[in-house]
């Protein structure tokens, strides 16, 4: 009956994960790790070991980190000030908190207030803010592979 349990939870958290990947309101790679992790130990670790949970925790950390720098990293390539990648940032850890118009529209607000706080070119703050917001989309994407990733590890190793 534990192992049934046990086995069920890692399925919730495996599914949560991966809407997590795309849904902003969850944290999609902490809860796709969660399960996997918990699906090895269903199996006591027999099929997936150490090893590979290290390879997925990382494939995780890279997954958050991308989901956060990539609206600053964004609104830098379009040629966005130092505060303005700064203002992206903090408007996509804010922007979290608001489900997915936050996670879309905090990095381009934050850009655009810290653009215009340098510089009161409101073309170029829109330009910065449009950087983050192409930004939030690749991370989004960057995120979702990186879970795919995780994913096919799992089941490469546990199955092969």
């Amino acid at each position: 009956m534990i192992d049934l349990l046990i086995w069920l939870a890692a399925i919730v958290l495996v599914v949560a994960g991966l809407i997590g990947l795309v849904m902003p309101i969850l944290p999609g790679p902490v809860l796709l790790f969660a399960g996997l992790w918990m699906a090895a130990w269903a199996e006591s670790f027999t099929f997936v070991g150490m090893g590979t949970l290290v390879t997925l925790a990382v494939l995780a950390a890279l997954a958050s980190l991308a989901d956060f720098v990539a609206g600053a990293f964004g609104a830098r390539r379009y040629g966005a000030s130092p505060r303005s990648v700064w203002g992206a940032l903090w408007g996509a850890v804010v922007g979290i908190f608001f489900g997915l118009p936050g996670v879309i529209f905090g990095p381009f607000i934050g850009a655009v207030i810290g653009e215009l706080s340098v510089r009161r070119n409101i073309g170029a703050a829109g330009l910065a803010g449009w950087g983050a917001t192409v930004g939030v989309a690749l991370g989004i994407a960057a995120k979702l592979a990186f879970g795919i990733a995780m994913l096919g590890v799992y089941l490469l190793v546990r199955f092969l």
